[in-house]
């Protein structure tokens, strides 16, 4: 007979799971004595719950393999569920442990009781209370393959505190060699009929493309079609942004050049994309007609309702395509070449600005020169986000983790930590709000503590500026949104980690290359300027217009 806490990790490790990220409460001391005797899973305790499934759901992100964090019932559950939101809107394979008093019999009334099931069905993919040790190997089995199946996100077994001390016979179930299926051949063949039919097609990549095999394929693709492609923030990095046929990331609702880049299409094909993140177009009937091409089928949306579908393994679709496409002589790109070209120069004349506090565009490009191609940077959401997706060149797929499903903030030093555990050769960097660095600043000591390697950038400009900035675009007045920030050097210092402060532009690329190329946890402290944005987005709508 096995004790049903002890069963229960070892259907984790049967799924190979290597870290537990959490909170341990009371409801958990059986299953919190058990992972201590794992040679397999290592406990990383976490200072909030929020940042242990902000740190779980990248390991997902990451791997194609859920994380699991752990949490006790009540508040500790509640911590949760903006994490399981972010992990099941942004696609991140996550799974979420929580306790419960004994459902058996009750030793303390309705303490701390939450129906915390019924409350995660709307988050999740998949939701379950254990009743019986009997059956833990088949809801754990369960629940990892609903959080690994596209699309990926986030699930939820609760584990109450009699079933934990349970005993049974029960053995872990192994996992199944399963595969995705293809698409079907005839969708194929009709969508590459399209394509070759179009005048002007144009690639979208989103957030499911996002896979090594597909990000290999769409290369391939591009190179033999020379068909241009768009990402969207989800999707950067999918193919190399540095490639030729790059017309730019959907950082805007609307207006940017990208959007002019987009509107000269008469096809789009759209890869991996879904409604849930920010719309990169909108369709309109009589408009470009668009492939719609998937794991799922799409999501009809007033705005979305495409014309062609190809659903199943995105890397075997585009491989298909590209055997099948005869690449035309009469495709003409030039429209969105040109609105490229002209975001290129409308970008190339912001980076040497000089002024301080830094300006976004300069800052961009200073980090961009100073990390690796295989480095990651992990934003929190605020202002900063839109600069980055438009003018931050992703070389890789995951290198830029952003979220624009969710548009969580305190989201970027949990992500970043994650990051580094996953890839500890590779530099990591968070880049944060000064108020979204607030919210989970208190894992800076998790990060001390296990002795990671990861620069943290807070852009400070004492307010909640992206909100701020739309209060001033809808004619209110400026009120609210202002605060005072701690001494954020000497903050980092009390945590055991490194502080620093930029003080001139010409200090900034000094700084980052000190903190990148020295081992453990530093923190820059960077006043931002965010005064020119409507000047600035202003001026490029004019320069649009000009250079087309």
């Amino acid at each position: 007979m096995t004790k049903a806490s002890d069963l229960f990790v070892q259907c984790l490790e049967e799924e190979g799971v290597e870290h537990v990220f959490g909170v341990p409460g009371e409801e958990n001391l059986d299953f919190l004595d058990s992972l201590s005797r794992s040679k397999k899973i290592k406990l990383i305790l976490t200072r909030h719950e929020q940042g242990a499934g902000f740190m779980a759901a990248t390991y997902g992100r990451h791997t194609g393999k859920a994380g699991v964090c752990v949490a006790t019932l009540g508040p500790g559950a509640t911590n949760f569920v903006t994490a399981a939101a972010y992990a099941t809107l942004g696609g991140m394979p996550m799974m979420m442990v929580t306790g419960q008093k004994p459902i058996k019999k009750s030793k303390q009334g309705r303490f701390q009781i939450l129906d915390v099931v019924d409350m995660m069905k709307p988050i999740t993919k998949y939701t379950h209370q254990l009743a019986s040790a009997d059956n833990i190997p088949s809801r754990i089995r369960e629940a990892f393959r609903l959080a690994q199946e596209e699309k990926p996100g986030a699930v939820h077994l609760e584990f109450p505190e009699d079933v934990a001390d349970e005993h049974t016979e029960s053995t872990p179930l192994p996992k199944s060699n399963a595969r995705r299926p293809v698409a079907d051949e005839k969708s194929i063949r009709a969508a590459a009929k399209r394509i070759e039919q179009a005048k002007s097609p144009i690639l979208v990549i989103g957030a499911g493309a996002n896979r090594t095999m597909t990000s290999r394929m769409l290369t391939q693709f591009i190179e033999k079609t020379g068909i241009p492609f768009v990402s969207t923030q989800l999707g950067k990095g999918v193919v190399d942004e540095t490639n030729p046929k790059f017309v730019g990331c959907a950082a805007l609702s609307a207006g940017d050049f990208v959007h002019r880049a987009i509107g000269a299409a008469d096809l789009i094909i759209n890869v991996g994309h879904d409604v849930i993140e920010k719309p990169p177009f909108f369709m309109q009937r009589g408009g470009a007609e668009v492939i719609h091409i998937n794991f799922r089928s799409a999501e009809v949306d007033p705005v979305y309702f495409p014309q062609y579908e190809v659903i199943g393994d995105i890397g075997n679709a585009i491989w298909q395509l590209k055997e099948d496409i005869l690449p035309q002589a009469g495709w003409d790109f030039s429209t969105m070449m040109k609105a490229r070209a002209a975001e290129v120069e409308h970008t190339s004349r912001q980076v040497g600005d000089q002024r301080f506090p830094i300006y976004p565009q300069h800052l961009v490009a200073q980090i961009r020169e100073a990390m690796p191609t295989d480095g990651i940077i992990c934003l929190d959401n605020g202002v900063y986000k839109i600069w980055f997706a438009r003018n931050y060149a992703a070389r890789m797929p995951n290198t830029v983790l952003l979220d624009n499903a969710l548009a969580t903030m305190g989201a970027g030093l949990p992500s970043a930590m994650a990051s580094n555990m996953v890839y500890p050769d590779r530099k990591v960097m968070a880049i944060c709000g000064d108020g979204g660095f607030m919210m989970n600043s208190q894992e800076l000591e998790t990060a001390v503590r296990l002795k990671l390697n990861i620069t943290v950038l807070i852009l400070n400009d004492g307010s909640y500026g992206m909100i701020r900035w739309k209060q001033a675009n809808m004619g209110f007045k400026d009120w609210g949104l202002t605060y005072d920030n701690p001494d954020f050097v000497k903050y980092a210092d009390s945590y055991g980690a490194k502080g620093h402060r930029v003080e001139s532009a010409a200090h900034l690329p000094k700084l980052l290359r000190e903190c990148l190329d020295t081992p453990g946890v530093h923190l820059i402290d960077c006043p931002v300027d965010y005064s020119d944005n409507d000047l600035i987005l202003n001026r490029q709508i004019k320069e649009l217009s000009a250079a087309l």
